[in-house]
């Protein structure tokens, strides 16, 4: 590795190749010799596909107002106020979706978390603010309490929903070493393709020649034979050779070494490989259950965050103990239909559950008598489990 980025990116063109790539300035510099701004660093496919993996599955979940008390099933609310926040959206320019979404891409990208404002208008919650990164400052006291403030001024703790990344950092921070080399290479092969995937090679003319004669050559050679012009015939004259250097050991472990970078982006923001196109361990056998470490490893510590985030944040002091918002996970378990039926047949049978709460899990409406516990296979209803 060490031996690819000294010949991709030797120190003596450093200020070269860095105002050819503009984008990825602003940022901590790395050991590969460039600075990784937030940014650039979204500009590298594999971890925008990564943020926006886990981000946008978030976005996707059904969200809903519960109260549970303690040794007592949830309870919907649909008329809790926080639930119209769901429905209509979180303000008038905002919709719940694309705001959930917005809070998780900033803490999985930003050091300081996901954070928006609390509007409330007589006690009551009236709308969430996002503000743009920056407008709201955060600072821990030695207890490790934190302390808000929103355009310059000091902001209680619940006016502010704020989802923490873990250790204090963002995975795109913790990452930015490996993302520094990834967006090297990537500028390497855009370089090497850009030849024709060709590497270099040397001229050989008779004579002594001075060096300004050798630049305007090497010049003249390089205009006539890259860019479009590649692979095209040349003319040599007066003894003039032209010997191609073969690709060392180094390039030729060059896609080998991008899969590995890859799987370093895979890692730092715990997402199976495939989910970010790395199907060379995937098969039709375990797609399920990388799916399944996705929701169990990636994303679930995520909701479980942005779930405590916005009960801390939303909820009086009197609702909180009980009350809470609910991201429902079984959008993303759930198997194909006929699956689904088979479990459905199984657990109506069971009389585990009756079949208008099957079909509420479909999104379909009630039938009348469908709320009773009777195995189909039978023709003797039932009471609910616990009622007899």
């Amino acid at each position: 590795m060490r031996n690819l980025l000294r010949r991709i990116f030797k120190p003596e063109t450093r200020a070269l190749r860095l105002e050819e790539m503009p984008w990825l300035a602003g940022g901590a510099m790395t050991d590969a010799g460039v600075s990784v701004s937030t940014e650039g660093a979204l500009r590298v496919p594999a971890v925008s596909a990564a943020v926006r993996a886990i981000s946008e599955a978030a976005m996707t979940l059904p969200a809903r107002v519960v109260r549970q008390a303690p040794g007592e099933s949830a309870i919907d609310l649909p008329d809790h106020p926080v639930a119209g926040l769901i429905s209509t959206g979180v303000n008038d320019w905002t919709g719940w979706a694309p705001f959930v979404r917005d809070l998780v891409i900033d803490a999985l990208c930003c050091d300081e978390g996901g954070l928006a404002w609390v509007n409330r208008v007589g006690g009551q919650v009236r709308e969430l603010i996002a503000y743009r990164r920056g407008m709201i400052a955060v600072e821990y006291l030695e207890t490790g309490e934190p302390r808000y403030r929103v355009n310059g001024r000091a902001t209680p703790l619940g006016d502010v929903v704020h989802v923490r990344p873990p250790f204090g950092r963002s995975p795109l921070s913790l990452a930015r070493e490996a993302i520094g080399r990834v967006a090297v290479m990537e500028h390497h092969a855009a370089k090497l393709f850009a030849n024709g995937a060709r590497p270099g090679g040397v001229l050989t003319v008779p004579g002594k020649l001075s060096a300004e004669t050798a630049g305007r050559l090497a010049k003249s050679w390089n205009d006539a034979l890259r860019g479009d012009n590649v692979g095209k015939t040349a003319v040599l004259e007066e003894g003039t050779k032209f010997e191609q250097l073969a690709f060392n050991s180094v390039d030729a472990q060059f896609a080998e070494l991008r899969t590995f970078e890859l799987q370093e982006i895979a890692r730092a923001f715990r997402v199976p490989p495939h989910i970010l196109f790395d199907l060379g361990r995937a098969t039709w056998s375990n797609s399920e259950q990388l799916g399944l470490e996705f929701l169990t490893y990636a994303l679930e510590p995520w909701l479980q965050v942005l779930e405590d985030a916005l009960r801390r944040a939303l909820f009086t002091d009197e609702e909180r103990p009980t009350h809470r918002i609910v991201f429902d996970r079984d959008d993303l378990t759930r198997a194909d239909l006929g699956a689904r039926a088979a479990a459905y047949s199984s657990l109506i049978s069971a009389r585990v559950i009756n079949p208008n709460e099957a079909r509420a899990w479909e999104g379909l409406p009630p039938y009348s008598g469908g709320e009773q516990f009777a195995n189909p296979n039978i023709t003797t209803a039932s009471a609910a489990p616990g009622e007899a």
